[in-house]
C-alpha cells in the first residue's frame, strides 16, 4: 500500500502523445506570411496526461470519492479505503461492519474533504469525520436511498457541515445538517435534522434526484439546481442576512405558489449527471455540463440573471458511435474548455467552444468495464476507476490552441487573449481579424489589425491603394509608424514624408469640398502630427522636405506652423514680412527672444512700426547689443519719418541713461541725432556728461566737430572746456557771451599765468570790440591778477583819465600797502636771526652731568665703560647700542649712506695705526703733515655718522612717531619666531 500513488507513464501515452501531435500538426500552423516559425516539439505533452496509479486493490473496487484532496474508495464489501494524497504512504482503512447483504450504493464526500457519507442500497446511510474511525448511523436517514447530495460551500467546516440539502430515489428533497462533535446525553446521533423540503416529478410520478448543487450569487441571493433523468430545475431566492444557518427551506418556500423554473429533454437513459467548472478556489462555477439522453447540455452560469442561472446553452447530441441502448455514457467531467465524457471503455474529450471531439482515449480490456469518473473541484485532477484499477488524468495548458478555435469563430479579442504570450501566434490572430475585417469593408479596423502584423508591408499598403482607402492606408502607416524602433530611421523617415502627402491631399479635397468641420478636425490631426515629439528628430532633419511637400500643396498656413514647431523662426518671420504682417513678426521675436532675428528683421521693422520694436527693444534690455541695432536706426533715421527720428532717439536715450551703456559708437550716435533733429537737448547732454575727460563717453574731437559744424558754439565752448582748451574756449565764448568767457577763463586755477592771459583776452574784448570801459573795470574787480596797468594799452589814446581814476588810486595804495608789508616782514626776519644766534652760543655752552653708576637705555649696562651719547630729554645710549636701535628705522638711502661713513672711518683708522715706525725728520715733517690731514677727515666722518645717528633721540624724536604702525615682529620672521614660542 505505500506505494499506492506512486505514478508511471502509461503504455498508450506514447502512442496518444504522437495521436495528438500529429491532429494539432494537421493544422494550418507552420511558416505564415508573418515571418514566424511555429516548431512544436515532439515531445510536448498532450493537453490531457493519463497516468496509471501503482495499485492493485486486494478486493474489487466498487466506488470512489475524491475531493481536496482527500482520496475515499469502497473496496469489496464491508471495507473502506481513505487516502490523504498529500501522504500517500499512510492509508487508512476501515471497516463498515455490516454483515447483512447490504451494498454501497454511493459515497459523497464535502468540498473539505472532512465529510463522508456513505449511502447504502438497503435505503441506509452512514457517516464518517475524517478524525475518527468510528462509522455512525444516520437514523433519521433511514428509508432513503440517497442519490445526491448539494453541499454548503459557504458555512461547511471539518466539524459541521451547516445545512445541506439531499436528495433520494424518490424525487424528494431534504434538509440537513450532520455535526461530527459527540451529542448529548439524549441525542448521541451526528445528524441533527433532516426534514423534507421538496420533491420532484417527471411526466406527474417522482422522479429521483440524480444531482443537487447549491450555490451563493451576489446580495444573500442563493441558486439550487436539481436534476431528474431528463429534467433540470432551477431554484432561486434570497436569504435574510444573518439567517443562513437557518437553512434554504425559505428559498423552495418562496417556489412554492408557481412551478419551478425546469428545462425538460424527451430522451430518457434511466439517469443523469451535472458537473461545474470553477476556475479559482473558493470561487463560484462559471460554467456546467449536464450529460442526459438527448446528449450534453453546456453553457454559462450568469449570476446577475434574474429568471435563469443558465446563459449561453448548447446541446452537443452524442455521436453516432454512442449507442444509448448499448453504449450509454457514464459519467461527464466539465474543464475550462473541455468536457470529459466517459464511456465503458474509453473518454473522449469534447471542446466546448466548437463541439469537436479533440481527444480520444481507449482503454483496453484487461482493466475492466470504466465505472466512473470524477474530478476534485479542489485539486482539479480527473480521476477514472474500473474494478481492478485507478488512473489520473492531469490537465495541462488547456488553453494552449483555444486561440485557433475562437479564431475560427471570429471570436479575435478571446483569440487574442490566449495567445498573449505567443507572438507567432497573435500575428496569425491579427493577420486573420485583419483580413476578416477589410472583406467586411470595415478598412480602418483592418488597417489597425494589420499594423500590428508581420505581414509585408509593401503588400498591405498595395491593398488599401487599390481599394481607394486612403484613411485607412493613413492609420495604417500611423500605427506602423507608432510601432517602429527610434533606431530605424530610414523607415521611420519614410512613412512620416508619406503620411505628410496624405494629410495634405486629405486637406486640399476637404478644403475643395467645403467641408469645414472635418477640415479643421484633420487639420487639427495633421498638426498634432507635426508637433509629435516622438517624430521631431526625423521632421527636423528632413525639414527642407517637409517645407517643399507644403510648399507644393499652397499650404502657407500649415507651414508657418511646421516652421514654429521646429523653431524655425526665421522663416516665420520672414513670411510675416513678405506678407506685410509685420506686428505678428514683431510677435514671433518678442516671444522668443532670438538676438540674432533682432539684428536681422529690426531694420525692416524699423521701417514700418518703429514704436512697437523700439518697445520690443526696450523689453529687451540688456538682452540686446545697442551697437549691432546701429545700422537698422541709421538707415532708417536718415531717410525715414519723424517717428522714426524720434523712436530712434528714444531708444539712445533708453540705452544711454537707462542700461548705462558706455560704448563711445551709441554715445556719439546720440549726440548726432541730437545736433540734427534735437539740438534743444544737445547742451544738456554735454553738461551731464561730465565735465573731465574721463568722465566722458563720446569723442570729444566729434563732438566738437558736429557742434561746429551746425553752429552750436555754447556747446563748442563746453567741449573746449572739456578738452582743456581754454584759450580756444574763451575766444569762442567772447563771440557769444562775456560772462561764458568769465567762467572759462576762471578755470585754469593752478596755472596764474594762463588765467592772467585769458581775462587780458576778455579785457581786450570788452574794451576794443564793445568799447565799454565800465565793463574793463568790471574785469578788473573780477581777476585779483590784473593790474590797472595791465590794461591801459589795451584803450585808446584819446580815452580821458578820469574813467581811470579810482583804478589808478586804488592801484596805488595796493602798491604802497604791499611795500609797508615788505618792510615789516624784513624786519620780522631780522629780529630772529638775532635770536636764533643768541641760541646757538647758549646752546654751545650747555652741558649734562653723568653719574657713574648710569646705565644705557638700550641694553641696561653701565654707560661710562664705552662711548655714549647724552640727549636733553635725558635718554643716553652707547654707540653702538644707538647705532643699532636707529638703523632699522632709517630710509634706504641712510642706511647706504651710513654703510659707506663707516667704511671710510675703517680705513683712517688702519692709516694711521701703520705710523708708528720710526721715522727720518724729512718723513717727520711729511707724516706730520698727512696726519694732521687725515685726522681732520675722520673728524668730519665722524660728525657725519652723528649727524645721521644722533640726530634725535630715538625713543623721544620722530623716528618713534614714525614707527608706531610697524609690528613687533617682523612679517618677514614670525614663522620662525612664532615655531619657537612653540
Amino acid at each position: 500500500m505505500a506505494s499506492i500513488l506512486d505514478e508511471y507513464e502509461d503504455s498508450q501515452n506514447t502512442r496518444q502523445s504522437a495521436q495528438q501531435h500529429s491532429r494539432l500538426s494537421s493544422a494550418n500552423i507552420g511558416l505564415t506570411h508573418s515571418g514566424f516559425v511555429n516548431v512544436r516539439l515532439e515531445e510536448e505533452k498532450p493537453i490531457f496526461n493519463k497516468q496509471r496509479i501503482d495499485f492493485t486493490p486486494p478486493e474489487r473496487i466498487n466506488h470512489l470519492a475524491v475531493c481536496n484532496n482527500q482520496l475515499c474508495m469502497s473496496l469489496g464489501k464491508d471495507t473502506l479505503l481513505r487516502i490523504d494524497l498529500a501522504k500517500p504512504d499512510q492509508p487508512n482503512q476501515t471497516e463498515l461492519g455490516r454483515k447483512d447483504e447490504s451494498k454501497v450504493h454511493k459515497l459523497f464526500l464535502d468540498p473539505t474533504g472532512s465529510h463522508l457519507l456513505i449511502s447504502l442500497s438497503t435505503s441506509e446511510c452512514l457517516y464518517l469525520n475524517r478524525n475518527t474511525q468510528k462509522v455512525r448511523s444516520l437514523s433519521r436517514w433511514r428509508g432513503h436511498l440517497i442519490e445526491s447530495v448539494g453541499w454548503n460551500k459557504l458555512l461547511g467546516n471539518e466539524t459541521n457541515t451547516g445545512p445541506i440539502l439531499v436528495g433520494t430515489s424518490q424525487g424528494i428533497i431534504f434538509e440537513a445538517e450532520i455535526s461530527a462533535t459527540e451529542g448529548s446525553l439524549f441525542n448521541t446521533n451526528p445528524d441533527q435534522y433532516f426534514r423534507q423540503v421538496h420533491s420532484l416529478e417527471e411526466d406527474g410520478k417522482p422522479a429521483p434526484v440524480c444531482c443537487l448543487e447549491v450555490e451563493r450569487g451576489l446580495e444573500n441571493k442563493y441558486f439550487i439546481i436539481a436534476t431528474t433523468r431528463k429534467r433540470l430545475f432551477q431554484f432561486a431566492g434570497k436569504v435574510a442576512e444573518g439567517s443562513e444557518q437557518q437553512g434554504f427551506s425559505s428559498i423552495f418556500s418562496q417556489n412554492q405558489d408557481l412551478l419551478p423554473s425546469f428545462q425538460e429533454f424527451p430522451a430518457n437513459m434511466g439517469y443523469s449527471e451535472i458537473t461545474f467548472y470553477t476556475s479559482k478556489l473558493r470561487s463560484s462555477p462559471k460554467a456546467f455540463a449536464w450529460m442526459m439522453g438527448n446528449g450534453v447540455l453546456y453553457g454559462q452560469l450568469d449570476y446577475v440573471r434574474p429568471d435563469s442561472l443558465l446563459s449561453d446553452v448548447q446541446v452537443w447530441e452524442y455521436t453516432p458511435d454512442i449507442d444509448l441502448s448499448v453504449n450509454k455514457p457514464i459519467s461527464i467531467v466539465l474543464t475550462q474548455f473541455h468536457f470529459l465524457l466517459l464511456l465503458h471503455d474509453r473518454v473522449k474529450a469534447i471542446c466546448t467552444l466548437n463541439g469537436q471531439v479533440v481527444y480520444e482515449d481507449v482503454f483496453p480490456d484487461k482493466f475492466g468495464v470504466l465505472k466512473k469518473m470524477i474530478k476534485d473541484p479542489i485539486g482539479g485532477l480527473v480521476w477514472i476507476y474500473t474494478e481492478r484499477a485507478v488512473f489520473r488524468y492531469h490537465v495541462q495548458r488547456e488553453s494552449r490552441d483555444v486561440w485557433q478555435m475562437y479564431m475560427s469563430m471570429s471570436k479575435f479579442d478571446l483569440a487574442k487573449e490566449y495567445c498573449r504570450d505567443r507572438p507567432e501566434c497573435m500575428d496569425m490572430v491579427l493577420a486573420k481579424e485583419a483580413e476578416h475585417c477589410f472583406q467586411n469593408k470595415r478598412y480602418i479596423e483592418s488597417a489597425k489589425c494589420y499594423a500590428l502584423t508581420q505581414n509585408y508591408f509593401e503588400e498591405i499598403a498595395l491593398k488599401f491603394i487599390e481599394a481607394k482607402q486612403e484613411e485607412a492606408l493613413k492609420e495604417f502607416l500611423l500605427k506602423k509608424l507608432n510601432n517602429l524602433k527610434q533606431s530605424e530611421r530610414t523607415q521611420i523617415t519614410l512613412l512620416v514624408t508619406w503620411l505628410a502627402e496624405l494629410y495634405l491631399n486629405r486637406l486640399g479635397q476637404l478644403e475643395s469640398d467645403g467641408n469645414s468641420i472635418i477640415f479643421q478636425e484633420t487639420r487639427e490631426e495633421f498638426r498634432n502630427f507635426l508637433s509629435n515629439s516622438k517624430h521631431k528628430e526625423c521632421l527636423f532633419n528632413n525639414r527642407s522636405t517637409i517645407y517643399d511637400l507644403l510648399a507644393s500643396h499652397g499650404n502657407v498656413d500649415d507651414m508657418v506652423f511646421f516652421s514654429v514647431v521646429m523653431q524655425d523662426y526665421e522663416r516665420v518671420i520672414s513670411h510675416y514680412c513678405q506678407h506685410d504682417d509685420f506686428s505678428a513678426a514683431l510677435e514671433v521675436l518678442s516671444k522668443h527672444c532670438d538676438q540674432k532675428l533682432f539684428y536681422k528683421f529690426s531694420p525692416v521693422l524699423m521701417q514700418h512700426i518703429p514704436k512697437k520694436v523700439v518697445d520690443a527693444w526696450i523689453q529687451m534690455g540688456k538682452r540686446l547689443d545697442p551697437k549691432k541695432l546701429i545700422p537698422a536706426l541709421m538707415n532708417y533715421s536718415q531717410m525715414g519719418s519723424t517717428q522714426q527720428i524720434n523712436e530712434t532717439i528714444r531708444y539712445m536715450e533708453f540705452c544711454v541713461y537707462e542700461l548705462t551703456v558706455t560704448e563711445e559708437a551709441i554715445h556719439n550716435y546720440l549726440l548726432s541725432l541730437y545736433a540734427k533733429y534735437k539740438p534743444d537737448s544737445l547742451l544738456w547732454y554735454l553738461e551731464q556728461a561730465g565735465t573731465h575727460a574721463s568722465e566722458i563717453h563720446y569723442d570729444l574731437k566729434y563732438a566738437l566737430r558736429l557742434c561746429a559744424e551746425h553752429g552750436y558754439l555754447r556747446a563748442c565752448v563746453l567741449v573746449y572746456r572739456i578738452m582743456e582748451l581754454y584759450e580756444e574756449a574763451v575766444d569762442l565764448a567772447l563771440q557769444v557771451d562775456v560772462d561764458l568767457a568769465k567762467s572759462c577763463a576762471d578755470l585754469p586755477e593752478d596755472d596764474e599765468e594762463l588765467r592772467k592771459k585769458l581775462w587780458l583776452k576778455i579785457a581786450r574784448h570788452v574794451v576794443q570790440e564793445e568799447k565799454d570801459v565800465k565793463k574793463a573795470m568790471n574785469c578788473l574787480s573780477s581777476c585779483n591778477l590784473l593790474k590797472i596797468e595791465d590794461i591801459l594799452p589795451f584803450f585808446p589814446d584819446f580815452v580821458t583819465i578820469d574813467h581811470f581814476k579810482e583804478a589808478i588810486c586804488s592801484s596805488l595804495e595796493e602798491y604802497n600797502q604791499h611795500i609797508e608789508e615788505l618792510k615789516q616782514e624784513m624786519e620780522e626776519a631780522t629780529e630772529s636771526a638775532k635770536r636764533i644766534r643768541e641760541d646757538i652760543q647758549e646752546m654751545r655752552n650747555k652741558y649734562g652731568v653723568v653719574d657713574s653708576q648710569e646705565k644705557c637705555a638700550s641694553c641696561d649696562f653701565p654707560l661710562l665703560n664705552r662711548p655714549f651719547y647724552l640727549f636733553l630729554c635725558g635718554h643716553m645710549f652707547h654707540y653702538d647700542c644707538l647705532f643699532q636701535e636707529v638703523t632699522p628705522h632709517l630710509s634706504v638711502y641712510k642706511q647706504t649712506r651710513l654703510e659707506e661713513l663707516q667704511k671710510k672711518l675703517a680705513s683712517t683708522t688702519q692709516s694711521s695705526k701703520s705710523r708708528h715706525r720710526t721715522l727720518t725728520k724729512d718723513e717727520g715733517d711729511t707724516s706730520s703733515l698727512g696726519k694732521g690731514s687725515a685726522g681732520s677727515s675722520r673728524e668730519q666722518i665722524k660728525s657725519d655718522i652723528d649727524d645721521i645717528i644722533a640726530s634725535e633721540c630715538v625713543y623721544c624724536g620722530e623716528l618713534m612717531i614714525k614707527s608706531i604702525d610697524k609690528p613687533f615682529i617682523d612679517p618677514l620672521k614670525f614663522e620662525e619666531e612664532k615655531s619657537s614660542w612653540l
